[in-house]
């Protein structure tokens, strides 16, 4: 049995950030899991990469949604990083922090200090934002923020097209207020490169501190408990197979135990958090015990009503080269179509 102060289940996006501001406190031993491994191909690094990165099935997790009704019973393609730097390795880039009202909105619902004023602080200490900082944008943080080099002649039409038409243009979607405007977008890149969630937070200096511990190709089988306080994981590091730097509990290989003796943190991501949390006895009690799971604590809503957003990809012929531009259809695997 290994001790830490913090365990962080998941190495994507929370789990790296997590992972640097905890262990920059050289008193606090640090644990970070990923089921992935390391970021090592070109196509995670490059942004142009983004058009095959689905052709690798090491660096995602291969998910399909359940049948869509509205789509004639179709299994959409669901990407999920599968790599440290979870889905902020594998996502195309786009740094959109979402309107003012959305978390407005979950303030009025309950969640104490997740209003727009609570969260705009922490916005602006994680970038680094090219255009430097203001009441609205940090400059001096981890996350590499920059405006596209050399935006498309299309999209720059299109953007021409849209205020002829009378919609709103913005330069800056992160400003919390125009939900309704059409521009360029900034993009989560440094020097040419992707800046996932590993590249920003992780830097070499992080990775080499004695208080910090990333295993990577592990995957966690359950969290651990003692009566209803969680004490620690249970990980298996060969033959990880599911879960984000969390398990299905089909892991193979050897099983060891990691005790927290502060927090485990989980940060699996939206489909493998409340999975990981079932496979620990937190969900839908009936549901639990049909499956031989001892119940921790009848939490009903987790792993229900999860929903993800729509992104519509509009494609032309164009009679114009068009340089610049990636083919997202690329990223597609055929199955998606049909």
């Amino acid at each position: 049995m290994s001790d830490f102060d913090f365990i962080i289940v998941g190495g994507g996006s929370a789990g790296c950030a997590l992972a640097r501001r905890l262990s920059d406190d050289p008193s606090l031993r640090v644990c970070l899991i990923e089921a992935g491994a390391k970021a090592r191909n070109p196509a995670v690094h490059l942004p142009f990469g983004l058009a095959v990165i689905g052709l690798f099935n090491n660096l995602q997790w291969g998910y399909e949604t359940a049948p869509q009704d509205q789509l004639r019973q179709r299994n959409l393609v669901w990407p999920r990083g599968r790599v440290l730097g979870g889905s902020s390795a594998v996502n195309a880039m786009i740094y959109s922090r979402g309107m003012r009202a959305d978390y407005d909105g979950w303030a009025a619902l309950g969640a104490t200090g997740w209003d727009y004023a609570s969260v705009l602080p922490y916005f602006r200490k994680a970038e680094a934002n090219q255009r430097g900082g203001d009441d609205i944008h940090g400059a001096d943080g981890l996350l590499p923020v920059s405006d596209l080099p050399d935006p498309n002649p299309l999209s720059r039409a299109f953007v021409e097209a849209g205020s002829q038409a009378q919609i709103p243009v913005t330069d800056d979607f992160n400003r919390g207020e125009d939900s309704e405007a059409i521009g360029i977008y900034q993009v989560t890149t440094r020097d040419g490169l992707r800046a996932s969630a590993a590249r920003a937070y992780l830097s070499p200096e992080a990775r080499s501190r004695d208080n910090l511990t990333i295993l990577t190709q592990t995957s966690v089988r359950r969290i651990v408990f003692e009566g209803r306080r969680a004490t620690g994981v249970e990980i298996s590091k060969a033959g990880a197979s599911a879960g984000q730097g969390a398990g299905d509990g089909e892991g193979g290989g050897r099983t060891q135990t990691l005790r927290a003796t502060h927090e485990v943190l989980l940060s699996a991501g939206a489909i493998n958090s409340p999975h990981l949390l079932m496979l620990s006895g937190i969900g839908p009690a009936e549901h639990l015990s049909s499956h031989g799971i001892d119940v921790v604590h009848n939490a009903p809503f987790v792993g229900q009503r999860l929903a993800d957003h729509l992104d519509v990809i509009t494609q032309f012929t164009s009679r114009i080269g068009a340089r610049g531009g990636l083919g997202f259809q690329w990223n597609v695997p055929a199955r998606s179509l049909r």
